[in-house]
């Protein structure tokens, strides 16, 4: 049939779904226990969400019906993908995924602070939270390093030196 006896409002576009963090492809998708659970909490409250809908128009229902499993689609692929690893499982005396790492800056503008963050899962970072992905250039520069080791790194377009003072796991 010719576009042009088609009715404008049966044209639906396709719903944009956001992407989840990046992953590269042939990355390990690895999380911690508790990141395991948020992604299962997550699909949990989107199943409920779908379940829920109340909209009555039915245009207005397979776009949100759309939205949801469209998310569900992502986050069953992470879930599916996920490798567990139990930061309790690492080598105490050197930073690994699930360390929690303070580190004191030792030139730049913020030389003499210190800051602590936790490598996590790609899903997990927060920065706010201090939870950083095991995949950020800072995570990756911090992984293997043991306390009193000095680090470089680039941060703010400049090389900082970092002091390791602190690995814990929780």
């Amino acid at each position: 049939m010719s576009r042009g006896f088609v009715k404008e409002e049966d044209q639906e576009e396709a719903p944009f779904i956001p992407p989840r963090a990046a992953l590269p492809a042939g990355v390990t998708n690895y999380v911690t226990p508790q990141g395991h659970r948020q992604l299962l909490e997550e699909r949990e409250t989107l199943e409920e969400q779908r379940k829920d809908l109340d909209i009555t128009s039915d245009q207005d229902r397979r776009h949100a019906t759309a939205i949801i499993d469209g998310k569900l689609n992502l986050l069953n692929e992470r879930i599916a993908s996920a490798r567990i690893l139990d930061p309790k499982e690492q080598a105490r005396d050197e930073v690994r995924f699930g360390a929690t790492v303070t580190f004191k800056f030792l030139t730049g503008n913020q030389e003499g602070q210190e800051q602590t963050f936790e490598i996590v899962g790609v899903d997990e970072a927060n920065i706010k939270a201090r939870k950083i992905a095991f995949l950020a250039p800072l995570a990756k520069r911090l992984t293997g390093s043991k306390i009193g080791d000095v680090v470089k790194v680039i941060m703010g377009g400049a090389v900082q030196e970092l002091e390791i003072m602190n690995i814990s796991y929780e």
